[in-house]
């Protein structure tokens, strides 16, 4: 069970952030998939976008696409944690290195990334559809199967992929990893706070960090990647999105900033950061305690969050 710590600290960690967070991941895609079109919701603020859904829809109407949701976390954290680190132990073994330990860390993580999208990829699509069904709409998606079997069966399969693997050139479409950056940055910078941290403190890399510690290099680890990267979040979801109409990124990119502007680029980075912060604390916090880790004796324990609730 202890090799499998990573996926099952991984694992647990998605599936306990986005059921807290999910609302806020709601209200972020709604924002950025705001291109001006009138027929779409106007919201004047984040409160009276959550008013409007409530009223039509009820509470529950805040966690549409949360099934989605649910699945691709957990198997995204779960998968992302245990590759990371199989692949980074198989090159320190191999002594695979270009010299500098950042930027192995961000290669690192944008492979393994590009590996879980091979999976996930078809379950963010599905997310960010159900969670841009309006309430002035008719509903299109009945769940999470059903949008899945409807956009295979009337845009073709490659429309569960064509946003984080496909960018479009000369000659077709080439393989792209934008999105892989992200989490790479993300991971690279938080395991550089945490080693630095336990080499302060004279502890072992192994050791679990204490929460104080956790929350507050995630959280800023999560800031700085979710800043830098926000762009390609908009136009993930703006091509995600089954109601507007772009022949591929780049014509995305020259609408969007003709439209809108810079501004256009980060529209809903207020709500985006404030969504990321608790579900990347939460995933981290709940991965660091829940993962087995070694005693003095050498046998294995899982730590729960129930330790520090006291």
């Amino acid at each position: 069970m202890e090799k499998y710590e990573h996926l099952i600290g991984g694992f647990f960690g998605g599936v306990t952030s986005t059921i807290a967070c999910h609302p806020l991941d709601l209200l972020r895609i709604r924002y950025s998939a705001n291109d001006g079109n009138p027929q779409r919701p106007q919201y004047r603020n984040y409160w009276h976008a959550t008013r409007s859904i409530v009223v039509v829809k009820g509470c529950k109407g805040l966690y549409q696409g949360l099934s989605p949701n649910l699945i691709g976390s957990a198997v995204s954290w779960g998968l992302y944690f245990q590759f990371y680190h199989i692949i980074k132990n198989i090159c320190v073994e191999k002594s695979i290195s270009i010299g500098a330990e950042p930027v192995d860390n961000v290669l690192l993580g944008m492979i393994t990334g590009a590996g879980i999208l091979l999976f996930t990829n078809p379950v963010w699509v599905a997310k960010t559809r159900l969670c841009l069904q309006y309430e002035n709409e008719r509903t299109k998606y009945s769940g999470f199967l059903h949008c899945l079997r409807t956009v295979a069966r009337n845009e073709g399969v490659t429309a569960l992929y064509r946003v984080h693997f496909f960018l479009p050139t000369r000659r077709g479409f080439t393989p792209g990893v934008i999105g892989t950056v992200h989490g790479a940055i993300q991971f690279m910078l938080y395991n550089r706070f945490k080693d630095d941290r336990l080499k302060r403190l004279g502890l072992p890399p192994n050791h679990i960090l204490d929460t104080v510690d956790c929350l507050i290099y995630s959280g800023v680890s999560k800031i700085i990647a979710t800043t830098i990267t926000f762009p390609y979040q908009v136009l993930r979801t703006r091509l995600q999105d089954h109601h507007a109409k772009y022949s591929g990124l780049m014509d995305l990119v020259i609408k969007t900033y003709k439209m809108e502007g810079m501004y256009g680029f980060y529209k809903g980075l207020l709500m985006g950061n404030l969504r990321q912060l608790p579900n990347v604390v939460v995933t981290y916090v709940t991965y660091e305690n829940v993962r087995p880790v070694k005693t003095v004796t050498g046998s294995s324990k899982y730590r729960t969050l129930s330790r520090y609730a006291e």
